[in-house]
């Protein structure tokens, strides 16, 4: 294409994009491909990046048939990533396989374990099965193992041979056992087996299975993390030997630390679990940093941190619990993974705060407009009712809880529609809970009472189902426990509190009001053993918490006990600086070093003080990307009133961008990158098939970068980009975490 011919279309586009989007559109065969892989749909989503040698990942080891020796040291990587579902870095490595070795089906195999999304699974396991017959009888076997959990392309009627996901799991899992029978020795198939089957019935065949494999090999990854997984729950106590292992084997796996905090957590040793969930943390702000990701890509990282503010709260650090739900909160937004109605990574940190200012009685710190970022959503309007209700409850305000039970009351439409449907359980609960709280400020004593014990119970069976931080704030037995005690009813307060410990075990607010419970009966030994525990469980809890005052005001002596079942490390002793940091942060904008259209360079030193949206676009050829820039064009003049420079980076020339300025409306400045090294240093360029790629990316008055999208198509969202620029300016203001005090949420060496 000549150049004239090339601002031709540029003015074209840029004039007609509507026209132009609407044409693409309605012909998806024309659609302009330009930054989509050329392997088709499957490869267009997922890294774009070539992997780098993990280490503190575990070892494992599969022969694989393939042309070139590189290859195995990828495969490997990436089928020890898969054994600790870091699915998403184990694709990293099976796609570099690929780009050694396009013909190498265990690659293939590899990818269709680790992606999401039917369409992608069968993509890469029909393009494993088209290779099988090229490989060992032992791949083979591994290739149409996986293939048969496939579903056919054919219903019945249609000549297909379609089959039920559960006939298809019994295929999967018969081939998967002559594996393990025509090679014993094959302890990566009985890895396998062992996570097919963790959890379920018959636990202790599970467990015979894995601990074959750790007699192989004691540092197997797979092994350990599918044990903790079968034990998860009460009877977490049999896995503490690879709780202990498998953060050691796999240090630099978030989810090999955070794993054994699940079983830790079960069992009540509250010290260990925060040690296992701070170090997860650490690790998944470490890997942010150095991979230059954001928590909204990692949803590991947000699920730690609400995990860890929960063993936090268990511990009676509040301050810290609350500090880490904060830092969860004010996390970059995002479109596409924050959707209000799904478990995000946002919504865990307002989960967490929600339960640590109930939990810790926080009233005004929840009533405050500025705490939580409450949408028109229902999800969101039910939580906030809730909230309110409880802040007016505990601020003794009838008046105010009575309206806000009557506006959770008024949603009651809402829950009942099929989309709603998944948030009925909790809503119930919560409207029992404040009904009754609010009987018992009239003085309706006993039907305050039956309420608050039919919530009790629902509130229980709920937490029994989660296999994660509860999510309901408060334990509510102990609630009726204290609702007993202030009725002069000691013995039953035993009962409630002692229902909570079935569940929650060493749960501090439980063994505090037991405390209280024994010494009003006077049973003064049973207190003073209970209050043992509870001085061990929080022995590092903030002061002056009403629980443990009112549980000291008995004068019992006692030295702290643990009687958990395992020993344990004290949780704020324990120094785990070594595996990343304790407060996350955006990570610093690489460098920035292009020319703009007159040959002059440009930097990010240039806006310092400014924001920037920094746009990677293919250039003119691309009626996509000039279609995103018409789009931004229009709204300069907003961005820059939000104290925001845009800046455009392709390949084309500085005299090709001079010459497009000239002709188009285009306000900002378009930067020469010839060379394609900034896109290389913003990851806007796939190692893989060696083309740039599409990227936004936002970044603060710091030089650090807020949020960035890359992939195959412009991003073209700007309401939502509009929205967090306002978001971004209104906390540039607050001090950086690293400038604050130390946050509680994790422990350092010189604290």
């Amino acid at each position: 294409m000549t150049r004239l011919s090339r601002c031709a279309l540029a003015i074209i586009l840029i004039a007609n994009s509507a026209a132009v989007a609407q044409q693409n559109d309605s012909n998806p065969a024309e659609k302009y491909k330009k930054g989509h892989s050329m392997h088709g749909a499957a490869f267009d989503t997922g890294p774009r990046q070539k992997p780098w040698a993990m280490e503190g990942i575990g070892k494992v080891h599969f022969p694989i048939t393939t042309s070139n020796p590189e290859a195995q040291k990828w495969f490997d990587q990436g089928l020890a990533l898969i054994h600790s579902f870091w699915f998403y870095e184990a694709e990293r490595a099976f796609r570099w396989t690929l780009k050694l070795d396009p013909e190498c089906a265990m690659a293939y195999w590899g990818l269709a374990l680790c992606v999401d999304g039917d369409d992608r699974v069968r993509a890469f396991m029909k393009e494993a099965a088209k290779r099988k017959q090229k490989v060992s009888e032992r791949e083979r076997m591994y290739i149409e193992a996986w293939e048969a959990r496939q579903p056919t392309d054919l219903p019945k009627e249609a000549g297909g041979n379609e089959t039920t996901y559960q006939q298809r799991a019994n295929r999967f899992h018969y081939l998967l056992e002559q594996i393990v029978l025509k090679y014993p020795d094959d302890i990566e198939a009985k890895s396998f087996l062992g996570l097919q089957f963790m959890g379920q019935e018959n636990r202790y065949g599970t467990e015979l299975i894995l601990k074959q494999v750790i007699a192989r090999d004691g540092v197997h990854p797979g092994a350990h993390h599918y044990r903790i997984h079968n034990w998860d729950g009460k009877d977490g106590k049999y896995a503490l030997d690879s709780c202990a292992m498998y953060g050691k084997i796999a240090p630099q796996i978030g989810h090999a630390q955070h794993m054994p905090g699940h079983i830790y957590s079960g069992i009540g040793m509250w010290h260990e679990g925060a040690i296992s969930m701070d170090a997860a943390t650490r690790v998944e702000r470490q890997y942010m940093r150095q991979r230059l990701t954001l928590p909204f890509n990692t949803w590991n990282y947000a699920h730690n941190q609400n995990y860890l503010c929960y063993i936090q709260e268990q511990l009676g650090m509040a301050q810290s619990a609350i500090n880490g739900a904060r830092q969860v909160m004010a996390a970059p937004l995002d479109p596409q993974h924050n959707n209000p109605d799904q478990y995000s990574a946002h919504w865990q940190g307002v989960i967490a705060m929600m339960r640590a200012l109930i939990k810790f009685e926080r009233w005004k710190e929840l009533l405050d407009p500025v705490t939580f970022y409450w949408r028109e959503v229902t999800r969101d309007k039910m939580h906030r009712a809730y909230c309110e209700a409880q802040a007016h409850i505990g601020l003794g305000d009838i008046e105010k809880a009575a309206k806000s039970f009557a506006s959770h009351a008024a949603l009651k439409g809402e829950i009942e529609k099929p989309e709603n449907k998944w948030l009925e359980q909790t809503y119930t609960i919560q409207g029992l809970e404040i009904k009754a709280l609010l009987a018992l400020m009239k003085g309706e004593t006993l039907n305050g009472m039956t309420l608050l014990g039919d919530a009790a119970k629902r509130e229980f069976e709920q937490r029994e189902r989660q296999n994660d931080p509860p999510s309901y704030p408060v334990a509510i037995y102990n609630t009726l426990g204290r609702v007993y005690l202030a009725q002069k009813s000691a013995a039953l307060a035993v009962e409630a509190f002692e229902k909570t410990l079935e569940l929650v075990r060493n749960d501090g607010f439980a063994l505090s009001g037991l405390v209280e419970a024994y010494s009003v009966l006077g049973e003064k030994e049973k207190a003073r053993q209970v209050y043992a525990r509870l001085l061990h469980v929080w022995s590092d809890a903030d002061a002056g918490l009403r629980w443990m005052q009112k549980a000291k005001s008995f004068g019992l002596s006692a030295e702290p006990k643990d009687i958990s079942p395992g020993q344990q490390r004290n949780y704020k002793k324990t120094v785990l600086d070594h595996l990343g940091p304790s407060v996350w942060e955006s990570y610093d904008a690489p460098e920035l070093s292009a020319l703009d259209s007159e040959g002059r360079k440009v930097t990010l030193a240039d806006f310092k003080g400014k924001n920037v949206l920094l746009i990677f676009y293919l250039g003119e050829e691309c009626p996509h990307c000039l279609l995103q820039l018409r789009e931004v064009a229009k709204r300069y003049k907003e961005f820059a009133g939000m104290d925001t420079e845009v800046l455009a980076v392709s390949s084309d020339k500085p005299e090709e961008n001079a010459e497009s300025l000239k002709k188009g409306d285009i306000p900002f400045k378009l930067l020469s990158d010839a060379g394609l090294e900034n896109a290389k240093r913003y990851k806007s360029f796939d190692d893989f098939e060696e083309i740039a790629l599409h990227s936004t990316i936002l970044i603060d008055r710091r030089g650090r970068v807020h949020w960035a999208r890359t992939g195959g198509d412009p991003f073209m969202d700007f309401n939502f980009l509009a929205k967090e620029i306002q978001r971004l300016n209104q906390i540039a203001g607050a001090k950086p975490a690293s400038e604050q005090s130390p946050a509680p949420t994790a422990n350092s060496a010189n604290r």
